[in-house]
C-alpha cells in the first residue's frame, strides 16, 4: 500500500499522470454471472483494455438471486450477466436491481428488449424456434406455435419440460396475445400432440427428430449453431443436419424471442463503471463478438451476423416487450401443473 502511495504521489509531484496499468489495480468491478466465464471472457477483456477496469466473474448456474438476497448490502457484487428474460424479471420482484439512466443503452438497445424504468438491459436475443423434420414434414405444413396443438401432429412433437424457463417464456407470451384460457386450450392440445414425456434439453429434440421419434421440436436458436460447429460430438452435426429451422407466427405476430441480459445491482459501490460495462457490451465491437461465439442475435442494429445464424433465415420477432410477457409468467407456471404438462 504504501508503495502504491508513493507512485501516485510521485507521479502528482512530476505534474505526470498514473500509468494505465496503476489504474486498472485501483478501479475494478464484481460481476455475477449465469453465463459460463469463456463464453464471455474475450468481451471483459476487450473492455479492461479499453476502460482500464478490470472485471472479476463469479459464475453461478443457480441460486444467485438467492446469494445476492443473503449478502444484503455487504453483497461484492456490481452488475448481473444473466441468460433469460425470468431470472431478470425475479430479481426486479426481489427489489435487487438499481435503476440506470443512460442515453448510450436506449440508443443501442431497442425499447421491447429494456425494462421501463431502466432495471434491466437485453443485450442477444435467441429466438424460440421449431426443429422440424426436412423428410417428413413438408414446407409450410407447420407455420406458428399455433399448429403444434393441431390434432394433425398428434403423436409427432417433442419438448423439454414445460417447467423450464424457455418454455415458461414462450407460454407466458402466448398468454400475452391470446388469454390464459386460450392458452389453457393450446397446451392441452400441445400435449396431446406430443409423442413422448417432455424431457431432456434443446440439443435432445433435435435428436428425436433425427431419430424418428418425432417430426417437430421446439428449441432456441443458437442451439442450431452449436451443434453445426460441434466437432468434439460429431453426431450432432448429423442431428442438425436432420431438421429445418422455422420461425414460427411470421405471418402474425412474429417468433417469440429471450434474451442475455444484465443488470445494476441496488447495493453497487460501483455504479458508474457497472454501467460502462453494461454499455459496452451493447456497442457495435461487443455485439460482433457476442454474434461471432455464441450464435446469438445482437440486440443493436447493424450487427453483423455470423454466417450460420445468417444462414438460417430472416424473420420478424414479437415485438411485444418481454417485461410485458415477464408478467404472465406465474400464470404460465400454474397452467403447466393444472395441465399436468409434464407427466
Amino acid at each position: 500500500m504504501k508503495s502504491y502511495l508513493r507512485i501516485v504521489l510521485g507521479a502528482l509531484m512530476l505534474g505526470g499522470v498514473l500509468t494505465s496499468a496503476v489504474w486498472a489495480e485501483t478501479r475494478q468491478i464484481n460481476l455475477y454471472s449465469y453465463r459460463q466465464p469463456f463464453l464471455i471472457q474475450p468481451l471483459l477483456e476487450a473492455f479492461t483494455a479499453q476502460s482500464g477496469i478490470k472485471v472479476n466473474v463469479v459464475f453461478a448456474r443457480k441460486g444467485m438471486l438467492e446469494r445476492i438476497k443473503a449478502e444484503g448490502a455487504n453483497s461484492p457484487a456490481d452488475a448481473v450477466l444473466t441468460v433469460d428474460i425470468g431470472r431478470l424479471s425475479d430479481m426486479v420482484d426481489a427489489g435487487v436491481l438499481a435503476p440506470v439512466k443512460s442515453k448510450v443503452l436506449e440508443a443501442n438497445i431497442p425499447a421491447a428488449y429494456r425494462h421501463p424504468q431502466g432495471l434491466w438491459f437485453g443485450l442477444t436475443t435467441r429466438a424460440r424456434i421449431l426443429f422440424v423434420s426436412k423428410d417428413r414434414v413438408k414446407p409450410g405444413e407447420v407455420a406458428s406455435y399455433e399448429n403444434l396443438a393441431d390434432p394433425k401432429l398428434k403423436g409427432r412433437v417433442c419438448i423439454r419440460s414445460g417447467k423450464h424457463l424457455y418454455n415458461i417464456s414462450l407460454l407466458a407470451s402466448i398468454i400475452l396475445h391470446k388469454g390464459e384460457a386460450a392458452a389453457e386450450s393450446w397446451l392441452r392440445g400441445l400435449k396431446a400432440n406430443l409423442a413422448r414425456k417432455p424431457q431432456g434439453n434443446d440439443r435432445a429434440q433435435a435428436k428425436a427428430v433425427y431419430e424418428g421419434v418425432c417430426d417437430v421440436g421446439i428449441a432456441n436458436t443458437y442451439y442450431m449453431g452449436k451443434m453445426q460447429t460441434n466437432d468434439k460430438k460429431p453426431e450432432q452435426k448429423a442431428w442438425a443436419e436432420a431438421v429445418r429451422v422455422v420461425f414460427p407466427n411470421q405471418a402474425g405476430r412474429g417468433t417469440h424471442v429471450n434474451i442475455s441480459g444484465a443488470a445494476v445491482l441496488k447495493g453497487s459501490k460501483r455504479k458508474a463503471d457497472a454501467i460502462r460495462l453494461i454499455e459496452y457490451l451493447s456497442s457495435a465491437p461487443a455485439q460482433k463478438i457476442y454474434a461471432e461465439q455464441n450464435f446469438e442475435y445482437p440486440v443493436k442494429a447493424g450487427v453483423k451476423l455470423h454466417p450460420l445464424v445468417k444462414s438460417w433465415g430472416d424473420f420478424t420477432p414479437d415485438s411485444a416487450n418481454l417485461s410485458q410477457i415477464s408478467a404472465h409468467r406465474a400464470e404460465a407456471a400454474r397452467l403447466i401443473d393444472k395441465t399436468g404438462f409434464d407427466h
